[in-house]
């Protein structure tokens, strides 16, 4: 079985193409929210592995209006992607759906009236979402592409509890079904490497999402960000940590996505952070893209696809 684009699995840029005709850039956002596992109503502290500083390109501020950001980013993004014609405002920074409706009308309106801007792309915890946002993003639905990525980043309620995420995966998986109810597009983001996982418990979590009304998956490997509780736990107890080695994650990834549904498009498989942010991490050197074409060669050397395993 072979995707569009020539690929042996289902790659978000050819999912755009299919979609808009044409390439489709996201400039990140960020619109000054915060977390409920931060501010006490699910915990304090934050996930033990988030430092988002780490990610949040140079022209997000929460001090500039959103306006701004996406004319920033747009000029930003114009250097490197000059086909882009037409773009996503991507509110990723900390939970972008933790405010009244009234507030989120005021900031994602505001994105949606910029000329290039065709929809938007939001960044948020299951347990900060209700029916009543639901309604109002299934609306606009209607008129622009609308997806709600949340971040479930394990599907082990132990680690969950490690993390310090401050919800079960019982409740994330509830919300997930009842926004793909509301028809609105749905996607995850999974972190592979959790201190105590081992690597077939990892690899049994395709099986486990893949049964979950999705459009979209990002993978990322563990990354040792400088200034999280992470950091001092592998400054502590190293021993307890098992980081991929770049040709131990391409082997481990080919392997989760044969048994991965087919239909979910792959958003990404790593995460870039910074050098100077990172504790640890052995290939920080590489790019996403380039870890992408040594995964499509392992594909293809192993002549095995996405799916491939793939049992309903």
């Amino acid at each position: 079985m072979h995707f569009p684009g020539n690929k042996h699995y289902n790659s978000y840029n050819e999912y755009f193409k299919h979609i808009f005709g044409s390439r489709v850039q996201k400039v990140s956002i960020d619109a000054g929210f915060t977390c409920p596992n931060r501010d006490g109503t699910a915990g304090t502290g934050g996930c033990t592995y988030c430092n988002n500083d780490a990610f949040n390109p140079s022209y997000c501020s929460p001090a500039k209006s959103i306006r701004q950001q996406i004319e920033e980013g747009i000029e930003f993004h114009k250097i490197r992607y000059r086909r882009a014609m037409k773009y996503l405002a991507y509110f990723q920074t900390y939970s972008n759906t933790y405010a009244p409706l009234r507030r989120l009308k005021e900031i994602y309106d505001e994105a949606l009236q910029l000329p290039g801007v065709v929809g938007l792309v939001i960044g948020t915890r299951t347990d900060c979402m209700d029916e009543e946002k639901l309604a109002y993003f299934s609306k606009l639905a209607e008129k622009y592409y609308i997806i709600v990525e949340y971040g479930l980043e394990s599907t082990s309620e132990q680690s969950l509890v490690a993390i310090n995420r401050g919800h079960t995966m019982a409740q994330a998986e509830a919300m997930i079904r009842k926004t793909a109810d509301y028809g609105i597009k749905t996607g995850i983001h999974l972190i592979f490497g959790l201190p105590g996982e081992t690597r077939q418990e990892m690899l049994d979590r395709a099986v486990t999402i893949s049964s979950l009304p999705l459009n979209t998956v990002k993978f990322h490997q563990l990354q040792i960000v400088k200034g999280t509780r992470m950091a001092q736990q592998y400054r502590d107890n190293p021993e307890i940590f098992s980081l991929f080695s770049l040709d131990e994650y391409i082997g481990f990834i080919v392997s989760f996505i044969e048994r991965l549904n087919p239909s979910f498009v792959i958003e990404r498989f790593t995460g870039e952070v910074p050098p100077r942010f990172l504790e640890s991490q052995p290939w920080s050197n590489l790019r996403s893209d380039q870890v992408s074409v040594r995964i499509e060669e392992e594909l293809k050397k192993r002549n095995t696809w996405q799916g491939r395993l793939w049992t309903r």
